[in-house]
């Protein structure tokens, strides 16, 4: 398993969120960010070349330093200084309200404590900014709820603890932030793995 979570997963995750959906909506979401930002679950980098000239700074941060290797190539073609974490949201090494944007793509699915990670991320947020995010989740409809529930154990532990049934915004809303904009669907593909949450949140 340590073989497989070390040399295997984490090209398979690299490969899964290159598909088109979502880079699409990565184009549409990742250049709203603006200022100081924390990229949380920042993975290979997929969101980097989609920042504008409105970020000053980047902090990425993500548990698995294979992933963060990955990114690393890409940090040459932006114009803004990055600075790459290697750990998990539930305590970050930032100082409180020093942070303007936050971003999360597809990784509150894997966060252990989601509750208590929000709940940081909120501390290093300054008073005023924003969480821009597209994450999935748990379906709207009772029959994909019922397939993700009864799939979810296996699913996490094969998936690097992703989870498909988290309700994203019942999160967001736990961990202190309000979602001004919402809008959810699904993208190509399963639907108990495709349900995706998109906004805005402060």
């Amino acid at each position: 398993m340590a073989f497989y979570s070390k040399y295997i997963l984490p090209r398979l995750i690299d490969l899964a969120m290159k598909n088109p959906a979502t880079t699409e909506c990565r184009s549409r979401i990742i250049p709203r960010a603006t200022g100081r930002v924390l990229d949380v679950g920042i993975g290979s980098g997929l969101n980097l070349r989609f920042y504008g000239p409105r970020v000053t700074r980047l902090w990425g941060i993500d548990p698995s330093s294979e992933l963060l290797e990955m990114a690393r190539p890409k940090l040459k073609r932006v114009p803004f200084p990055v600075e790459l974490l290697a750990h998990s949201a539930e305590e970050i090494s930032l100082p409180q309200g020093s942070i303007d944007t936050i971003v999360l793509t597809w990784t509150l699915c894997s966060i252990p404590n989601p509750i208590q990670a929000l709940r940081e991320l909120r501390r290093v947020l300054r008073a005023g900014g924003q969480v821009v995010f597209a994450e999935h989740g748990l379906s709207s409809e009772p029959g994909v709820q019922a397939w993700q529930k009864r799939l979810n154990p296996v699913w996490r532990r094969i998936a690097g603890g992703c989870n498909m049934n988290r309700k994203i915004d019942d999160l967001l809303s736990a961990g202190g932030f309000n979602a001004v904009e919402l809008s959810t669907s699904y993208f190509p593909g399963p639907r108990i793995l495709t349900y995706t949450f998109q906004g805005l949140a402060v």
